[in-house]
């Protein structure tokens, strides 16, 4: 019975030995997987219009920016939270101060303030 165990911990070392040098040796010749070379990496605001972009600090324009341009610009703002500052600014008409946004259902103070910098009237 001894033996039988010896020669099965034998056969398996072997097994297991031989399994880790093929997925080694598969892995060794395997190709290189490279991603394309994309160019530099887009900018926060690339997608804003040119109007809507102060190019001095990198503010949006929240009176006249896209619900698109608002998520891609904003802080834990996303489509949904843009498109209902959109639908705002539609309803009762520019903003006069930035403080406004926070009457928008979904944007607190805390959200607010972290966008502060990159938002202009």
């Amino acid at each position: 019975m001894e033996e039988h165990s010896m020669i099965r911990t034998t056969l398996l070392r072997s097994l297991i030995f031989t399994l880790t040098l093929g997925s080694a040796a598969l892995v060794a010749a395997s190709p290189a997987v490279t991603a394309p070379d994309a160019g530099p990496p887009p900018t926060r605001l690339a997608a804003a219009a040119d109007n809507d972009v102060d190019a001095r600090s990198e503010r949006l324009s929240i009176n006249s920016a896209t619900a698109d341009q608002l998520a891609a610009a904003l802080n834990g703002v996303g489509l949904k939270k843009a498109e209902a500052i959109v639908s705002y600014r539609e309803k009762y008409g520019n903003f006069t101060q930035l403080e406004q946004l926070t009457e928008v259902p979904g944007i607190g103070r805390a959200l607010l303030e972290r966008n502060l910098d990159r938002l202009k009237l």
